[in-house]
């Protein structure tokens, strides 16, 4: 993790971001009751605008009143199946809410979770009581199973995100000596072609000249 001005976290991340704002920066916020939670996918090409809350890269959100409760509130993060799906529990009724549902969220394996926080000249206590992560167990075709691995940088269908050049995955043992191999059985046959037209060519020069 590398500290930054987005709630405490790097700019211009590589991820999914979901958001819980307790304060509007933009000026005429009408619409929206804050705090307010929201959700982003970066592929390491978009800021975060402080200045319009997040508004011009935000997947969806909903207004969550968390403020001086005399009891737990509860977010619930789901991905299945490139369905990303966020709920809540803030009114100590242990019922979901739903807040931010987006289909076609693409997500590579092989990330990290994490939590953040930053504060402005007003601030807010908020305690991370836990964090529990559960593993899913979800059946795909061979065909789905090689789409989920194929992902190697974030996206969302149908929303257009700059481009960004995706890190290769990395060569295998094998795969490396198997390049070696052919390399070297190639450069090989090369030489020996080159010998057997060299020796062709004097031939047919001294036929020529005698």
């Amino acid at each position: 993790m590398q500290p930054g001005p987005v709630f405490g976290n790097m700019d211009k991340f590589v991820g999914l971001g979901v958001f819980i704002d307790t304060y509007p920066n933009e000026e005429k916020q009408q619409e929206r009751v804050f705090p307010y939670i929201s959700a982003m996918v970066n592929n390491g090409s978009l800021s975060y605008d402080h200045e319009r809350d997040g508004r011009p890269t935000e997947l969806g959100g909903c207004t969550a009143i968390v403020r001086n409760l005399h009891y737990d509130t509860f977010l619930v993060i789901r991905y299945v199946k490139r369905h990303l799906t966020i709920m809540m529990d803030i009114d100590g009724k242990h019922e979901w809410r739903d807040c931010i549902e987006v289909p076609g969220v693409r997500l590579p394996r092989g990330y990290y979770f994490g939590t953040s926080s930053i504060t402005g000249d007003l601030s807010d206590n908020h305690d991370v009581i836990s964090l529990k992560l559960f593993e899913l167990t979800v059946e795909r075709t061979p065909e789905e199973e090689k789409l989920h691995r194929d992902v190697f940088l974030p996206s969302v269908d149908n929303m257009k995100l700059p481009e960004m050049t995706a890190p290769l995955p990395p060569l295998s043992g094998l795969a490396l000596f198997l390049i070696v191999f052919f390399s070297l059985v190639f450069s090989v046959f090369a030489i020996v072609i080159g010998i057997i037209l060299y020796n062709k060519w004097q031939e047919q020069s001294r036929k020529r000249f005698y």
